[in-house]
């Protein structure tokens, strides 16, 4: 398994391994409730170097991308950044992601199972005065979540302006503990954050720098099982459990990154067509009304029968209820709606939600 650059770290912190697409990266520290309710209430630092980061050069560029994805390209300013999609032919998803505008270029941040896969699907659609390359080896990427990780940061940085009035998904370069880097107002919990990609050596002294500056605050170190129990409260979806290359935008949910009118792109004119005709079937999210934790591939039941399949569920830390998300039949996706989770032969009532499920977070502030 491939470590990333703070290994030691999370060894020196009792963490609990485990491989994940080919990474060792750390699944919890002091327990995933601990870790969840840190950044909830406080402040919470994450080791995302497993992340795989792509950059796109060239006087292309800006008309690929507006090709290879399903969000406008061309919306974007520089420090800006925005969610998107790649999607297939038939309007399956590829992957989905973070992109950001810089000076000079583009960088596309995914999912560290695809990197090959998505790679490989940039590559073959390349064309002439594009640039691809491949940063994922170069990049390490830390966040920092949280209502007080603005508070931890201005402590170790000069660029205080820069980074007290960054707004929400933009992104700037910056210094923080003495080491230059691509400093973003992103996240993947629904709270004030940043993420920090570290291009080359420092990622150990900005670590280190921001678990010393966030003593004050309780800081804790978050695992990727918390990071999923904060992503499903916010109804993100998590590409390989609600979204991959058997589902669509439309029937996701993310119609509102599917820009339809922009020009044509990959998987247009099958995405234009499930829109004008409806989806067969919702993203949806729920909530256990009983005593409960939904898991991926549970049945969901609409008085016995099956209307459809859990893609997503937890027992949620902040609200101390079983969540979770899942494809319904069209007929039976809205809000309100009394459902059933088929739990190991056992029914057990849920009622589909509004989301998100978690309302109050700082990620706005």
């Amino acid at each position: 398994m491939i470590r990333t650059a703070l290994y030691n770290k999370h060894v020196a912190l009792s963490a609990r391994m485990t491989d994940f697409a080919g990474f060792e990266m750390p699944v919890q520290y002091t327990g995933i409730v601990k870790e969840h309710l840190a950044v909830r209430d406080s402040v919470g630092l994450f080791d995302l170097s497993h992340m795989g980061e792509f950059q796109i050069s060239g006087s292309g560029a800006e008309s690929f991308l507006q090709r290879m994805t399903s969000n406008n390209v061309s919306v974007l300013e520089e420090g800006q950044a925005q969610y998107t999609t790649l999607c297939y032919e038939n309007g399956g998803i590829v992957d989905d992601g973070i992109l950001y505008k810089l000076e000079s270029s583009y960088l596309l941040v995914i999912n560290a199972s695809n990197i090959e896969k998505d790679f490989n699907w940039l590559k073959h659609h390349l064309v002439e005065n594009v640039e691809l390359n491949n940063l994922s080896n170069d990049y390490s990427l830390i966040a920092i979540q949280g209502p007080k990780a603005r508070e931890v940061l201005l402590a170790l940085t000069d660029d205080r302006q820069t980074v007290e009035h960054l707004p929400f998904y933009h992104c700037t370069e910056a210094e923080v503990a003495g080491v230059v880097l691509l400093l973003a107002r992103t996240g993947y919990t629904g709270e004030l954050g940043y993420e920090l990609y570290i291009n080359g050596v420092g990622v150990e002294k900005v670590w280190d720098a921001l678990w010393s500056a966030g003593n004050d605050y309780n800081i804790t170190a978050v695992g990727l099982g918390a990071r999923d129990t904060l992503r499903l409260e916010m109804k993100y979806c998590l590409y390989g459990n609600d979204i991959d290359e058997t589902t669509n935008t439309i029937e996701s949910g993310l119609a509102w990154i599917t820009k339809l009118e922009k020009g044509d792109f990959i998987g247009r004119k099958t995405l234009a067509q499930i829109k004008k005709v409806g989806p067969s079937r919702r993203l949806v999210p729920f909530k256990m009304n009983e005593r409960g934790i939904p898991r991926h591939g549970f049945d969901i039941l609409k008085n016995g029968a099956k209307i459809g399949e859990v893609t997503s569920g937890t027992h949620s830390p902040s609200l101390k209820i079983g969540i979770g998300l899942g494809f319904v039949d069209v007929p039976f996706h809205n809000i309100g709606s009394d459902i059933e989770i088929n739990m190991r032969g056992k029914s057990i009532p849920a009622e589909i939600v509004k989301p998100p499920f978690w309302k109050n977070g700082t990620l706005m502030n």
